[in-house]
C-alpha cells in the first residue's frame, strides 16, 4: 500500500512539474531553455490520449534525441506548438484506425517519432506519425489560416497557422512537412540556436 502511495505521489510531481513548464508565461524576451523539457512535458500532458482503448492499442512515442543545447526562445510558445502537433499526430493516427480491427492495428502499431539534432548553428526537431498522410493539394494549404481536414465542429484551422506564426515570426525559424497519403506525415522544425 505504502509503494502504490509513493507511485501515485510521483505521478502526481511528474504532472505537477509537466504543467508547471508547459504553461510556463512568456516574457518580453526569450529565454534559455532545454527543448526536451518542453517535449516531454507535451507528451505528459496528453499521455491520456496516447493509451489503450476499446478500439486499438497504445500509441507508441518513440524519443531519438540528439545532444540538444539550451537555446534562447519562447518556452511556453514552442510548448503550444509541441502540444498542437503531437495532438494532430494522435488526430491522424486515429483516423488511420478507422474500419480497423484491433488485431490489424496491432499488427502495424500506431507510432510517433520525436527526432532533435543540431546542425550548424541550428537546433532541428521532427515530429513524425505512421497515420494517414496527406496529399500534395492538403500540403500547400496545412499552414493557411481557417484552413482545417478536420470534420466541422472539430478543427479551427487556427491551430497550424498559429504554430507555423511561432516558429517563424517569434523564432526566425523554419517549419515544413513532408507527407504522402498512407505514409503518414512528418514536421520538421529549425530554430536558430541564437
Amino acid at each position: 500500500m505504502v509503494s502504490s502511495m509513493n507511485i501515485g505521489i510521483q505521478r502526481i510531481e511528474e504532472i505537477s512539474v509537466s504543467l508547471r513548464t508547459f504553461a510556463r508565461s512568456d516574457q518580453d524576451e526569450k529565454i534559455r531553455c532545454d527543448l526536451h523539457q518542453g517535449l516531454d512535458s507535451a507528451i505528459l500532458i496528453l499521455r491520456h490520449r496516447l493509451k489503450a482503448n476499446q478500439f486499438r492499442p497504445e500509441i507508441r512515442i518513440f524519443k531519438n534525441y540528439g545532444d540538444l543545447p539550451e537555446i534562447d526562445c519562447f518556452l511556453g510558445q514552442l510548448n503550444q506548438v509541441f502540444m498542437n502537433l503531437l495532438a494532430n499526430a494522435i488526430d491522424a493516427l486515429d483516423e488511420s484506425n478507422a474500419g480497423r480491427e484491433f488485431s490489424e492495428i496491432a499488427l502495424e502499431p500506431n507510432c510517433i517519432t520525436i527526432a532533435t539534432r543540431t546542425q550548424g548553428d541550428w537546433v532541428y526537431l521532427s515530429i513524425r506519425d505512421n497515420g494517414v498522410g496527406m496529399d500534395e493539394t492538403v500540403r500547400a494549404k496545412i499552414f493557411d489560416y481557417l484552413y482545417t481536414t478536420k470534420p466541422v465542429g472539430k478543427g479551427t484551422g487556427i491551430g497550424l497557422a498559429l504554430v507555423s506564426q511561432i516558429i517563424r515570426e517569434s523564432h526566425g525559424g523554419t517549419i515544413e512537412v513532408q507527407s504522402k497519403p498512407g505514409e503518414g506525415a512528418e514536421f520538421i522544425i529549425g530554430l536558430p540556436m541564437r
